[in-house]
């Protein structure tokens, strides 16, 4: 029997981890973008490999604090208003999941995908030069008082509830736990285990993109115009070029884009590009002990080499919108109210695509009712976090082995009305 050709569009930290993981299951893999690995939504991120990231965005209250959001010139929510009325649908779906028990529910099913991150991201790039990039680092929580704090008690509980510890500083002992924090910050909750960093987000995919191909497998830059379906089960793609890549299984990793090879196939998912915003400050005298979320602000301040990243904020205009500078502004005046010593030498600025889906878990897992097609995307914030079990899981399913991990909340099924 000859081996099987695995096609993986997309190369993120899912697709890259997907194409990795099925080339050490002795699968033959291709792998395909349009851009180089690691160049599009996993080079921005945060950095943070945040396995208590579970609270959806969606908590109880959130819809009473959206115009605030919109209206504070340096709030953390930015809209393009001509583009409202096309994410109206969206919106109200995601919406609907304020409540007490969807918030609930939508925790517990990410865990399934964000625990033990930083020990998934170690098995998948033991022995590789992606090894050096990963940093065993607390992650650490900033509020201004202990009010902000006890404010969020609902999500913190459920934390708990999932198995996540964390220590809760105040007052003196937040400068001691954190010398970086300013005095506006007096209230410090800090992970207590199973988190950690990746320097250069994007160069850690691609040196696994590279592993990849040191294992025999193969990376190949093009635009993919079509899934090509006979009889409903997946035969290859088609490239931009008219070229036909035949295959016997398709991991669609290919982020807020992978709708758009998807509908023409009827298979429909609402799935919205939140932009997100960093900045980078290089030659940085600040160099915080943990990555550090500063909650009011809703960014996160990452250390990495010889400079700090600042990453955060979401904008709603869809996928093909030009980046604004508010964000950058924003970034920065939030950083320097919570690192008063802050200075830097030279800044670079980036805006990426987080593809989110209304209940804020990503779509896993096989479609039904086309044979070897499998999708793995909407990952929203925690892409990098849950990149690495993500492709397990599909790697693991599409060589024949039971995943270890309940696929069916992170089904395509979801979406049938």
């Amino acid at each position: 029997m000859s081996t099987q050709h695995v096609i993986v569009i997309g190369a993120g930290i899912v697709g890259v981890s997907t194409a990795l993981r099925a080339r050490r299951h002795g699968l033959d893999v291709t792998l395909i973008d349009r851009l180089p690995p690691g160049d599009a939504t996993s080079f921005g991120n945060a950095g943070v490999l945040a396995s208590l990231s579970v609270i959806p965005v969606t908590v109880p209250g959130l819809l009473g604090k959206v115009p605030k959001m919109l209206t504070d010139p340096i709030g953390p929510l930015y809209l393009r208003w001509q583009y409202f009325p096309k994410i109206i649908p969206w919106l109200l779906d995601y919406l609907s999941n304020c409540k007490p028990e969807r918030t609930r529910y939508i925790a517990e099913h990410l865990a399934g995908v964000t625990g033990n991150s930083l020990e998934e991201h170690q098995a998948l790039a033991k022995g590789t030069p992606a090894e050096k990039r990963i940093r065993t680092m607390e992650y650490a929580f900033a509020y201004r008082s202990r009010a902000g704090f006890d404010g969020d008690a609902f999500a913190w509980n459920i934390r708990r509830e999932l198995g996540f510890d964390f220590d809760v500083h105040e007052g003196d002992e937040v400068r001691e736990v954190e010398p970086a924090l300013g005095p506006n910050y007096n209230c410090l909750v800090v992970s207590r285990a199973h988190h950690g960093t990746i320097d250069e987000p994007g160069n850690y995919v691609k040196d696994l993109a590279a592993t990849f191909a040191d294992e025999g497998g193969r990376i190949l830059t093009a635009d993919v115009r079509e899934i090509v379906v006979r009889d409903q089960k997946f035969s290859g793609v088609r490239l931009e070029s008219d070229e036909v890549v035949e295959g016997d299984h398709l991991a669609l990793a290919g982020g807020v884009w992978s709708t758009r090879l998807l509908e023409p196939l009827g298979v429909k998912i609402p799935l919205e590009a939140e932009r997100g915003y960093h900045v980078e400050l290089h030659g940085c005298n600040v160099e915080p002990r943990h990555a550090v979320s500063i909650t009011d602000g809703k960014f996160v301040a990452t250390p990495m080499r010889g400079r700090l990243r600042l990453a955060g904020l979401v904008e709603l205009a869809g996928i093909d919108a030009p980046a604004i500078k508010a964000p950058i502004k924003t970034l920065i005046a939030h950083a320097k109210n919570a690192f008063p010593d802050l200075q830097w030498e030279s800044q670079t600025d980036w805006m990426g695509r987080r593809p989110s889906t209304p209940d804020s878990l990503p779509v896993i897992g096989p479609v039904p009712n086309i044979k070897g097609l499998h999708l793995a995307f909407g990952h929203q914030h925690i892409g990098l976090t849950g990149g690495p079990r993500t492709g397990r899981l599909v790697a693991d399913s599409i060589a024949g082995q039971t995943p270890n991990v309940d696929l069916s909340p992170y089904s395509v099924e979801r979406f049938k009305r």
